[in-house]
């Protein structure tokens, strides 16, 4: 008998108080029919209700493609765990997510677990484990001595524990019963053998599946289209038939954000980057390049989402990709996508022009095992204890993403961010910058908000070299505090500088540095 159904009658299933998990990566491999036939059948029907939803990370744009925006309403969503959260505004409404909304406002049990614990949780839950235990997290927001993860006062469960194992500290996450899987793939047969040929991640599908199963629950895919059973090579088939109990096809669905299908992100092509558009240029520009002058030859790198993730455009902008030279370097994301270049904004996860592929778990694994030497990360405040935080600042909760996993393996780490926010602008000319206009909010604060990653501390404990990059001074971070060590042209230390921090640097440096003043030019 067939598994293919509409999506109404796939989640017809789904039971009030359900535990349901569910892929997707911002606009990438997001089953967005499934996860909106779930708010439709709730709105039509007031079921199911009371659920508790784990994404591995933060699915959808909260636009075009909702992902977990659809499922964001009271009654509805009685919980959420995500590694990581979706904030943007709206261009048409000005809004920003619901989802944000009901955490904002307590409505909503709402947890944020770096990605790295939630896609290795789910491998505990499928090989029927009592948990998953690491070291990574430990005097972050994600410690129970701190947060523990907990985004609102309604999130009163202890998700996290600290334990001891052999006289030492670890986080020991406990598994629970998964009732329902959610994954997507680009097509499935009538048995539902999925495969990926046309997405440019596989993310968590596999071990979402693996874990429901193992839980007794039920999986629901969503492909593009259905093919004839035993039609394609079992190579391209990655996900069998026997873990999947509902087939929902959307010949429509999106590749990511704005994109229904391209190529190139799939490998496979010569190198074609006539496409991309130089950044504009500004202070994030200036960064960006600045970052690019880190990036090491033959060395694994791995960029987070932020303003990290526009230096590899600004390197071929600037012709360091020239030839053949884009093969010396090896840049990578947390989801999983290896070679060609790293991508910003959007289409951030997934590579143009990849050369190979690992799923989201699979990926973690590389990272924690020490494999990505140089990372770099962006930065929403840094602390005088040498605390970086970009978990949680005002009324933004994007969570960690893959930040924690990355930065604790990193061997070195360079932090990139404007100096400050909100309003700041800046003239910039090939003399160098000047500020026109400082922003409102400072991001060396006294304090972080939250503490997403301890650098000094493990500068100091563990050996690891850490730099903070911005649009007008740049710092390294010693065992005892921020050190001074270049300035932009143009740019008054007192003023523009240490005025416009809440706490001063260990020291400047003798021989400080002025920036290149190629990093300035249009």
């Amino acid at each position: 008998m067939s598994k293919v159904c509409s999506a109404s009658e796939a989640v017809s299933m789904i039971r009030d108080g359900s535990n349901v998990a569910s892929v997707g990566v911002i606009g990438w491999i997001t089953p967005d029919s499934i996860l909106k036939a779930i708010r439709e059948r709730y709105d039509a029907d007031g079921s199911p209700g009371n659920l508790s939803f784990y994404f591995p990370c933060g699915t959808g744009d909260s636009m075009g493609i909702r992902g977990m925006d659809w499922v964001a309403a009271p009654g509805l969503m009685k919980r959420i765990v995500s590694g990581s959260y979706v904030n943007p505004v709206n261009p048409q409404t000005g809004r920003r997510p619901e989802l944000m909304r009901l955490i904002r406002e307590n409505q909503i049990e709402a947890y944020s677990w770096p990605i790295g614990a939630s896609m290795h949780w789910l491998r505990e839950v499928a090989r029927n484990s009592p948990g998953y235990m690491t070291k990574i997290g430990l005097g972050t927001y994600v410690d129970p001595r701190q947060q523990g993860g907990k985004l609102t006062d309604r999130s009163e469960e202890d998700l996290i524990r600290l334990v001891e194992f052999d006289g030492e500290e670890y986080l020991y996450y406990p598994t629970r019963k998964l009732d329902v899987g959610i994954i997507r793939a680009t097509s499935a047969d009538e048995f539902g053998n999925l495969s990926f040929e046309g997405e440019a991640l596989m993310s968590s599908s596999l071990a979402i599946a693996l874990a429901v199963k193992a839980c007794g629950g039920k999986v629901i895919a969503q492909v593009g289209s259905v093919t004839g059973r035993r039609t394609r090579a079992v190579q391209e088939v990655k996900i069998p038939g026997v873990l999947v109990d509902h087939i929902v096809v959307d010949s429509e669905q999106m590749m990511v954000t704005d994109t229904h299908f391209d190529s190139a992100y799939l490998g496979g092509q010569s190198l074609d980057f006539s496409r991309l558009a130089p950044l504009p240029m500004g202070p994030d520009k200036v960064v960006a390049r600045r970052a690019a002058r880190e990036v090491p030859r033959k060395t694994v790198s791995i960029f987070g989402f932020g303003a990290s993730s526009d230096a590899p455009l600004t390197m071929w902008e600037d012709g360091l990709f020239e030839g053949d030279k884009i093969n010396d370097y090896w840049m990578t994301t947390e989801h999983g996508t290896f070679g060609g270049l790293v991508m910003s904004g959007w289409q951030f996860s997934a590579n143009l022009h990849p050369e190979a592929l690992l799923d989201g778990l699979s990926q973690f694994d590389f990272i924690n095992g020490g494999n990505c030497k140089f990372a770099a990360l962006a930065f929403a405040q840094f602390d005088s204890h040498g605390n970086v935080n970009v978990s949680r600042f005002g009324t933004f909760n994007p969570g960690a993403g893959g930040f924690i996993d990355i930065a604790h393996n990193a061997r070195d780490l360079i932090f990139t961010g404007t100096f400050t926010t909100g309003g700041l602008v800046t003239d910039i000319s090939s003399q160098g910058l000047s500020i026109a206009n400082e922003g409102r909010v400072q991001k060396f604060v006294n304090n972080a908000e939250q503490i997403t990653y301890p650098v000094m501390k493990n500068v100091r404990e563990r050996g690891q070299t850490a730099k903070i990059i911005t649009e007008r001074a740049v710092f390294q971070v010693e065992p005892d505090g921020l050190v001074l060590t270049e300035i932009a042209q143009g740019v008054d230390v007192r003023k523009d500088v240490l005025e416009q921090m809440e706490f001063r640097p260990k020291r400047i440096a003798e021989e400080l540095k002025t920036m290149e003043s190629d990093l300035f030019k249009a």
